[in-house]
């Protein structure tokens, strides 16, 4: 791998345009390896400028400048997931193939082990899922005590972080102890969940099934209910296209704060509070909202005109990476436009469909992830503020499968600031100030 890499970086230097790929690429070596002779173009002229580096020297250091969001740095190697042109995969298997044939079991197991499980080892996960679903009666008890009017995720943060609590092995760093907590969590996520939107009613939580899928036994724990087929296959394919999203702002959160070696329940916890905000995981939650607050088709153009004109953030669209659309978008929107047609109620994607061609057609953005997957769970009636613990549910596969990798091939996670306070300043004694 490194000497690919530096294979890359010869081959790099010989080219007059560099892209942003091989810009990103090449922050890796920015403060360390790369000469200040690479940042001369053929043409004989300075290009440091193109990497916004600042060669100025801070007591015999090399500063950069830094990129705001660290947008286009390269800040780890992962085998995991990857975004190449547009296109998504989990350990090399395009999204689309996935989201047409896979489990979410299925995925959940590529990604811990790096390979689509064979029926006797996805039969020895369910097993483990089965084991591992019921939660300690403690954090039942726990969650009975938090205030009716709970933010959801700070219920599952709080939640999380006391399930290692409970957990003898939470502090056992080998991979196997790590493998087991990765199971452990999967399973348990979406019982608290459960748990807490019926206790927030009044209601007993319902314990899980055994040998059920994932989406199935949510949807059974959440109502009581044996939930209908078409309802499990869309709730299961939502969460293979949620799993993983390469080093997107939870995981590296999660990333960061295994890389101190704390352990895998505080990791998770990292990543549903960065999850939390609206800019992450809440997005889908405001997309929910904007359209309650549309209300009908007939609505949507005055609405998304006037959003524009005054410079409004219409959730649910662009992306950071995706430039040319999100490629997981277009499963969602077949999947609302399929539960629209079968509740007999086809508002809630007509107006998504209005809203997508208006702010497409003039600003050019288009939908993400979370557009669609608003409708798709308001039709499956989970309510609004269970949006982003769903996500969590899926997402905590893909979280857990970076913590062992990180665990892997450690190294702490400590990048630098470019300092841009004042300068040669004094200490001023209290009584002159």
């Amino acid at each position: 791998m490194q000497q690919e890499h530096l294979t890359r970086k010869d081959k790099i230097r010989n080219e007059k345009n560099i892209n942003e790929a091989d810009k990103a690429f090449l922050c890796l070596y920015l403060f360390t390896s790369l000469p200040k002779s690479f940042m001369i173009k053929s043409d004989g002229t300075n290009n440091e400028s193109l990497f916004n580096v600042n060669y100025t020297h801070v007591k015999g250091e090399r500063t950069m400048t830094a990129t705001k969001g660290l947008e286009g740095i390269v800040a780890a190697a992962s085998s995991i997931s990857s975004i190449i042109d547009g296109v998504l995969t989990y350990r090399g298997i395009d999204i689309d193939d996935l989201a047409a044939n896979a489990t979410f079991e299925e995925v959940a197991y590529l990604l811990w082990y790096g390979k689509l499980p064979n029926r006797s080892e996805l039969d020895g996960l369910q097993k483990q899922l089965d084991q591992f679903a019921a939660v300690p009666q403690g954090v039942l008890d726990q969650i009975k005590l938090y205030p009716k009017d709970t933010n959801s995720m700070a219920a599952l943060r709080t939640a999380v972080s006391s399930l290692a609590l409970y957990d003898a092995s939470a502090n056992d760093m080998s991979l196997e102890a790590n493998q087991l907590k990765a199971i452990k969590l999967q399973a348990q996520l979406p019982t608290v969940i459960a748990a807490y939107a019926r206790i927030r009613e009044g209601k007993e939580p319902v314990a899980p099934k055994q040998g059920v899928s994932i989406a199935y036994n949510f949807l059974y724990m959440l109502t009581g209910n044996e939930p209908a087929e078409v309802a499990v296959k869309a709730l299961d394919q939502a969460l293979v296209l949620h799993a993983d999203h390469e080093l997107n702002a939870s995981t590296f959160a999660a990333r960061v704060t295994v890389a101190t070696l704390s352990d895998i329940y505080s990791g998770v916890t990292s990543a549903i509070g960065a999850l939390k905000g609206p800019l992450h995981g809440g997005a889908n939650e405001a997309v929910m909202v904007m359209l309650e607050e549309i209300g009908s088709a007939a609505n949507v153009e005055s609405f998304i005109n006037n959003a524009l004109a005054n410079k409004h953030k219409i959730m649910g669209f662009g992306h950071r990476v995706y430039k040319n659309g999100d490629p997981r978008a277009k499963h969602l929107q077949k999947m609302s436009r399929e539960l629209g047609k079968l509740t007999g109620n086809m508002e809630l994607y007509e107006m998504s469909v209005k809203i997508e061609e208006l702010v497409t057609g003039q600003k050019g953005l288009k939908p993400n992830v979370d557009f669609y997957s608003a409708s798709v769970y308001t039709t499956l009636e989970i309510p609004r503020d269970l949006f982003t613990p769903i996500f969590a549910i899926s997402r905590v596969s893909g979280w857990s499968a970076h913590i062992l990798e990180q665990y892997q091939d450690n190294r702490l996670i400590r990048p630098r600031a470019d300092y841009v306070g004042p300068v040669n300043a004094k200490y001023i004694p209290i009584e002159q100030r």
